[in-house]
């Protein structure tokens, strides 16, 4: 890869900042350790807050020159996330993806990161602090679960089937509430919807081919950019509704991902008409 971030040392990172500031607070948060941002289930914790303290001063350390985005410093700094577009080398985290599972005792949730290096996303990283592995890709290297132990798997998705065969997840909870209907509607066409409200998990279970699509409206860089593309990497076609290519800078535009390029174009055409 091109970006001089070295991803096996970015993803012990992820680990050691779960190990000391995430998992300790796990079903010990207090009543002021939580709080909501734009709506009460958007939530941050003081776990949120710390890991990505950790994280971005140990970032800053190894990678002096990289800019680093994380969902807490834009949330605390909005005009950051406008430099992404430009940055020649930045490292994008998600300290806790599914916060709301976290705050709520659910384990399903994750520590997300990539790399961005002129213009694309160049690395993926999604931890599973419960698990203690890792999912991640290199662009051009594939998709593996990684083990601490060293031991790797390759990861390919799931084989298309048909329409009334498709398992999958949806977020339609940022569409306008007309559209959302419509989809919804739309949705009795395939087998099963579900959603984990933790796209790192989402973007885990695809890439392991064991569901068939993704789709989300709303694009945060720290949500979608690793799992896009270790999803990618496994072999997937992904897209925006207008069949764009996904891109770092890409804020909204919708994301739809699916095993093959024919299965993406027959559930945007009788599913997600948006």
């Amino acid at each position: 890869m091109t970006a001089t971030v070295d991803v096996t040392v970015l993803a012990d990172l992820l680990r050691r900042a779960a190990q000391a500031e995430i998992l300790p607070r796990f079903r010990r948060l207090g009543g002021n350790d939580v709080r909501a941002k734009s709506e009460a289930t958007d939530l941050v914790t003081e776990a949120d807050e710390q890991a990505e303290r950790m994280m971005k001063a140990e970032s800053e350390k190894l990678w002096p020159d990289a800019l680093f985005l994380g969902e807490e410093s834009v949330a605390a700094e909005p005009a950051l996330l406008a430099r992404l577009a430009d940055a020649n080398l930045a490292i994008v985290v998600d300290p806790v993806d599914g916060t709301f599972n976290f705050a709520s005792g659910i384990p399903a949730f994750g520590v997300m990161a990539s790399v961005v290096s002129g213009g694309e996303t160049v690395a993926g990283i999604i931890y599973d602090p419960m698990g203690d592995d890792w999912v991640m890709a290199e662009k051009g290297g594939g998709a593996w679960l990684r083990r601490p132990d060293g031991e790797a798997q390759r990861l390919r998705t799931a084989e298309p089937v048909a329409l009334d065969q498709m398992v999958g997840m949806a977020s339609t909870g940022y569409l306008a509430q007309e559209k959302r209907a419509e989809i919804l509607g739309n949705l009795a066409k395939v087998r099963f919807l579900t959603n984990y409200r933790c796209a790192a998990h989402e973007y885990r279970t695809f890439a392991g081919g064991h569901v068939h699509y993704l789709m989300y409206n709303k694009l945060m860089p720290w949500d979608h950019l690793a799992g896009t593309l270790i999803s990618q990497e496994a072999g997937a076609h992904a897209a925006r509704f207008d069949g764009s290519p996904y891109l770092p800078h890409h804020l909204d535009g919708g994301l739809l991902i699916a095993p093959d390029e024919a299965s993406w174009e027959l559930l945007r055409r009788e599913v997600f008409t948006v």
